[in-house]
């Protein structure tokens, strides 16, 4: 069997390059995924709804959200950007809605819809499809590669696109790294904190809509929603951090301290003494202060700072409000250990960005072999930044391949 293309990984990287290609085209064009299931994590993106990418158009501003590869990716954006998947999915008959916190999914709030559109546009386009079938090695002899897998097969391709995801999966970096590249360590990107700590303990699904989170003894800090979970601390807050510092904790053994700022729009001791004035007679434990932080969690900051079941504003007293300050604008936590967000696995790491040409994701060490999605050393925090990437990294393979 003999393609123009066959694209190594049934994704959302995969699906765009050969749909690309084959639309742009009347070049033959495969796709090989290994396990029986296309298109998984856009099925489980975004707690199954997809979250397909982010309001974000202007290119340089959208390259800030990729803790590794931000300037590699001013010039694919600018040429294939979210404003461009927009529009595709759009005239393909799919409408996307945007968020307060300007993520875009499907107006269906159904991952399905996203994969029913690249299912039917790979079948419109002639796209082959083979599942359940994955690559065991690939060669080049001169002009054409040759693909060996498990089924048996033996194909040929005058172009190869490597979209196997994060290289947390060892095989699809090591087909990267048998045709001569260089690969990053694969490193978790995206996850969540786990943390034992009484004053949270018992609150899952709790969430603070705008909190500050700071790793002690670094530079590490980031602002947004933080929820809290069995295991400890989640949510958009904890996911950018963990991502900027994907390395840096890596290399803490994921073991290090934390403060939270619960309520970074207020100033916590200003709060405290209106309070004082304004409700003297109110029990502290009756609601909390800040809009911010829910009650429940309030009650536990009255705890840990010590403050007296039946205390009243003008009760307070000057030690008492300071440790309550300390509480809400800086709570300190151990984080002994990581967990994944959900199902939704990023990693860090893979083919190094120095030897792809990010005009046409093709190698600058193997003519004809291509990248797209998480294989390479890229990654965004979360919010649809890393499938932004995977249909920039895809539409431009594709179409160089369909111009060649």
């Amino acid at each position: 069997m003999v393609y123009d293309l066959i694209v190594i990984g049934g994704g959302a990287a995969g699906f765009f390059s050969a749909i690309t290609c084959a639309e742009r085209s009347d070049k033959s064009v495969l796709i090989l995924e290994k396990t029986s299931n296309l298109l998984q994590k856009v099925k489980i993106s975004g707690g199954g709804r997809c979250n397909v990418t982010h309001e974000c158009f202007d290119p340089r501003e959208l390259s800030t959200h990729y803790p590794r590869g931000e300037k590699s990716l001013i010039g694919p954006f600018n040429r294939f950007g979210p404003a461009d998947t927009v529009d595709w999915f759009e005239n393909r008959g799919v409408a996307l809605k945007t968020e307060a916190d300007g993520r875009m999914f499907p107006t269906t709030d159904n991952s399905q819809t996203i994969i029913d559109t690249l299912l039917n546009a790979a079948a419109a386009a002639g796209v082959d499809i083979h599942t359940s079938e994955g690559v065991t090695s690939i060669t080049k002899d001169g002009e054409t590669f040759t693909v060996n897998t498990d089924a048996g097969n033996t194909l040929a391709a005058a172009n190869v696109v490597l979209a196997t995801g994060g290289t947390r999966v060892a095989s699809g970096a090591e087909l990267a790294a048998s045709l001569g590249h260089q690969l990053e360590p694969a490193t978790p990107s995206l996850f969540t904190f786990k943390i034992s700590d009484p004053r949270i303990e018992g609150l899952a699904g709790l969430s603070v809509d705008n909190a500050e989170v700071q790793i002690l003894n670094s530079k590490l800090n980031s602002q947004g929603p933080v929820l809290v979970t069995h295991w400890g601390l989640s949510g958009p807050g904890i996911l950018k951090i963990s991502a900027w510092g994907a390395r840096e904790l890596a290399g803490l053994d994921y073991r290090f301290d934390i403060a939270v700022n619960w309520a970074p729009d207020d100033d916590p001791a200003d709060v405290l003494t209106n309070k004082r004035v304004s409700e003297p007679k109110r029990q502290l434990s009756s609601q909390s202060p800040f809009a911010a932080v829910p009650k429940r969690l309030w009650l536990r900051l009255l705890t840990a700072a010590g403050v007296p079941e039946p205390t009243t504003w003008s009760q307070l007293s000057k030690a008492h409000a300071s440790e309550l300050v300390g509480q809400a604008a800086a709570s300190t936590f151990t984080v002994d250990g990581k967990s994944t967000n959900k199902a939704e696995f990023v990693t860090c790491g893979g083919v190094s960005r120095d030897e792809i040409n990010f005009k046409t994701m093709e190698s600058k060490i193997v003519p004809g072999l291509y990248f797209a999605g998480e294989i390479i050393d890229i990654d965004g925090v979360t919010g649809g930044f890393n499938f932004q990437n995977a249909w920039t990294n895809g539409f431009h393979a594709g179409a160089n391949i369909a111009s060649r």
